[in-house]
């Protein structure tokens, strides 16, 4: 897979955030769920749209409020008069790329109609399952800043998500730039479907054969415990954290066409896997972003790294 050239595609509607693009690849070649925080108006909704139109896949999007309910997300058991029978209604989530907007807007009750679907890729109703097509990514969206009539996502929900970051406002000269490029048509138009639905998934299946050394495993489960043990923090990440780290770390291997983990691959994802994971003594709001971020980088300059040469 040549990541520059899927960037590149992606960089036609994201200006000037190349790192956060890779990360959000690296998270769909790892199968996983993205959580992005970030202001509206900054291009979520676009990049979904356009990692869809990249890869080929179906998409779906649903504003989440606070009378949305569980059912309207996963479907619901409808009687069909015609048949007189009872059938089932597929919701929104029976997709590949779900949009899942302002996810915090809605009732806890909503948010937890996703745990299943997000774990397990199926949904229960009425004793019933139904299993959803790969590839299925979720990538929700929350505004960080405002809390007026908001639902703080419950640990359990932000565990499932592989990975947490945020795009921001652009620098002035990508801003003119991004002016400039919708002054006379939308770009999403001129995004290439550059790899088919089927190939995404041989992709991230073959992410999950890439090989990790020992001592990266070690490494791993040495930083994942130090989150626990550090002094500021309540509760560090759980086994479901390293598991992340490692799945982003394989596909990571894979977007830079290697067969095989580096220690790099750890340190450069380390954050962004694992911030949202951490519940942090402090409970100020306006702080604990940038105090999640320093302690991570703490972690990872106090532990060792294993010495690795490549193959």
């Amino acid at each position: 897979m040549q990541k520059d050239i899927l960037i590149e595609e992606l960089k036609k509607v994201i200006v000037g955030k190349d790192e956060v693009l890779e990360m959000i690849l690296t998270a769909v070649l790892a199968d996983g769920h993205i959580l992005l925080e970030d202001l509206p108006g900054t291009g979520k909704t676009t990049l979904a749209l356009a990692l869809a139109r990249l890869f080929n896949i179906d998409y779906a999007r649903m504003q989440f409020t606070a009378d949305t309910l569980p059912s309207d997300v996963t479907g619901f058991i409808m009687f069909d008069k015609e048949n007189e029978s009872f059938t089932f209604k597929k919701g929104p989530i029976f997709t590949n790329l779900f949009l899942a907007d302002e996810i915090n807007r809605t009732s806890p009750k909503t948010q937890s109609a996703l745990l299943e679907v997000m774990e397990e890729a199926q949904v229960t109703i009425d004793a019933k399952t139904y299993h959803l097509e790969r590839p299925f990514i979720v990538l929700a969206t929350q505004n960080p800043y405002g809390s007026a009539g908001t639902n703080l996502l419950p640990q359990s929900q932000l565990d499932r998500f592989l990975i947490a970051l945020s795009l921001g406002y652009p620098k002035i000269e990508d801003e003119i730039r991004l002016l400039k490029d919708r002054h006379h048509e939308n770009p999403l138009v001129n995004v290439r479907k550059l790899v088919a639905k089927e190939n995404l998934v041989r992709l991230q299946d073959f992410a999950k054969q890439v090989f990790v050394h020992d001592d990266i495993y070690e490494y791993v489960a040495k930083l994942i415990n130090m989150t626990r043990r550090h002094e500021s923090v309540k509760v560090g990440a759980s086994p479901r954290g390293a598991l992340a780290l490692l799945k982003l770390a394989k596909a990571r291997a894979v977007l830079y066409e290697r067969d095989y983990v580096t220690v790099n691959d750890i340190e450069v994802l380390f954050i962004n896997a694992l911030s949202h994971r951490l519940v942090l003594k402090d409970s100020d709001e306006s702080v604990l972003s940038l105090k999640r971020e320093t302690i991570l980088r703490s972690i990872l300059e106090s532990v060792k790294k294993p010495s690795i040469k490549d193959r």
